[in-house]
């Protein structure tokens, strides 16, 4: 799975720039600023990484069913993972 890192910890701003950062298209390790908040590409994740992450006390999961799309939000970062497979509007 792709994995994007959105580096804050207010939902509502990560919210706003949602649609944007899943249409950005991104090389792999590249960062962004989108709208004064750094955005980057971290590479394939595997799917242990999310399974082991959502065990955590500290993460908080949101699940986009239509896309099968993952977010976990922990400390100052929301981690969006997207399937090789997904089309991401560019």
């Amino acid at each position: 799975m792709k994995c994007i890192a959105v580096y804050t910890n207010d939902f509502e701003v990560f919210s706003d720039i949602y649609e944007k950062v899943i249409s950005t298209p991104l090389a792999e390790n590249e960062e962004k600023e989108i709208e004064g908040v750094m955005v980057s590409e971290s590479g394939d994740v595997p799917e242990h990484y999310i399974e082991r992450m959502r065990a955590k006390l500290d993460v908080v999961v949101m699940k986009v069913r239509e896309k099968d799309i993952t977010i976990l939000q922990h400390g100052e970062v929301f981690e969006i993972f997207i399937p090789e497979n997904e089309n991401v509007v560019h």
